[in-house]
């Protein structure tokens, strides 16, 4: 009886360990391919309507290697650059970057990135001798710890359009509050300056906050209150349309 008990007993911490080694967490992948698509009331980059206060349509390619490097491709519809800019052509953004993620300490970490915004087949450069490709390119570093993110991005040369403006910068920062039950809600203040612009025009402080909600399976929603302080006069376009205007825009997103 005493063998049979031994043996039962190698028996059961066998199983126990077999069952222990399944239940083991898979390893960390070399990397991660994600895709993303979603659509929203009123495409806003940094408080500025780039789709006339319409909707657009979104879409996105994120790589991502556990060493920290990344790459991505973004899409969306614009109309910023013919209604404001009176380009004839330019409906489409395509943002193109890649960066470096690291961790300082526990909960402290920091991004490293560049960023050029592309407009394929834009015309802004031809509605006059001191108008520039709307085509813009960017360096950016942000530092994360906890809940709050601080951001600085500055043009390597002119923005978005604007002649003789590079070194444009834009400082922002935001934080995430976790609320349970898939929200969070997002506050966010930055602060764009484009140089050489007559008396700072195209400068403003921009502002938001967002509700989020996590379905689960990759399906989000937003919904956020945004606006900014910019001169209504710079920022108003051919059809009268003040694009930093206060407004509720609401979205809706799908990861894969």
């Amino acid at each position: 009886m005493k063998l049979k008990s031994t043996a039962a007993l190698i028996l059961t911490t066998l199983l126990a360990g077999t069952a222990a080694m399944a239940q083991t967490t898979a390893p960390t992948p070399d990397y991660t391919l994600s895709y993303n698509v979603g659509v929203t009331s009123d495409y806003r980059f940094r408080g500025m309507a780039q789709t006339s206060t319409n909707p657009a349509l979104q879409a996105g390619v994120d790589f991502a290697h556990k060493s920290g490097f990344y790459v991505g491709v973004w899409g969306s519809n614009v109309s910023w650059i013919r209604d404001y800019s009176l380009a004839t052509d330019g409906a489409l953004e395509v943002d193109l970057y890649g960066g470096y993620k690291g961790e300082i300490s526990k909960d402290f970490t920091y991004d490293l990135g560049v960023i050029t915004y592309q407009y394929p087949g834009n015309t802004a450069a031809n509605v006059s001798a001191t108008a520039v490709n709307a085509n813009t390119t960017e360096v950016y570093g942000a530092l994360t710890y906890s809940i709050v993110t601080a951001k600085y991005s500055q043009s390597t040369g002119n923005f978005v359009a604007n002649a003789n403006s590079s070194n444009s910068r834009y400082f922002e920062v935001a934080a995430t509050f976790d609320l349970g039950s898939g929200f969070t809600l997002t506050p966010h203040v930055g602060r764009q300056t484009i140089p050489n612009v007559t008396n700072n025009a195209g400068d403003y402080t921009d502002y938001a906050l967002t509700l989020g909600k996590d379905f689960g399976n990759g399906l989000s929603a937003s919904l956020a209150a945004v606006g900014t302080n910019a001169n209504k006069t710079f920022y108003t376009d051919s059809k009268n349309k003040f694009l930093g205007d206060d407004a509720l825009v609401v979205g809706v997103k799908y990861s894969f």
